[in-house]
């Protein structure tokens, strides 16, 4: 069996297996929110996932996982009246492990969990991109539609 753990990460690598991100949303809110979640290929414009929920007040859920592979995921949150509120976007590769989205009263905010070398990348309402102290990466794309 030791022989060939080695061998496993090659052949997922050969054949393309990359595996899967799981997601984890986080309602910290004292409202129920709708969140539109979407993936696409960056190269072909291609839509790699479309889910929709509603989340209850300090709520968690965790639903159907993202392939790991190169794509633009984007979190949409919507009010009461299903007017688009926020939106969010960050890069999903072969390195994500983990997509944490977290919900407050006035924030939505995607925490992207990546392996040591490919760096964490998190994207809030602050509209400078840069490194934060950690020495990871601090995307923000804001692209609020309200």
């Amino acid at each position: 069996m030791a022989g060939l753990a080695g061998c496993l990460d090659g052949i997922q690598e050969h054949f393309g297996l990359q595996g899967v991100v799981p997601i984890e949303i986080e309602n910290q809110a004292d409202e129920t929110y709708n969140l539109l979640l979407e993936a696409h290929d960056p190269e072909t414009g291609r839509q790699t996932y479309d889910e929709s929920f509603a989340v209850s007040p300090q709520g968690r859920t965790m639903p159907q996982h993202l392939d790991r592979a190169d794509q633009r995921f984007r979190v949409v949150r919507f009010t009461v009246d299903n007017e688009p509120l926020e939106t969010r976007e960050v890069s999903i590769t072969s390195e994500t492990e983990l997509v944490i989205i977290h919900i407050t009263g006035d924030d939505l905010v995607i925490d992207v969990r990546r392996g040591d070398a490919a760096g964490n990348e998190t994207v809030t309402e602050d509209d400078t991109p840069g490194d934060d102290a950690a020495g990871n990466e601090t995307e923000n794309d804001d692209a609020d539609t309200s």
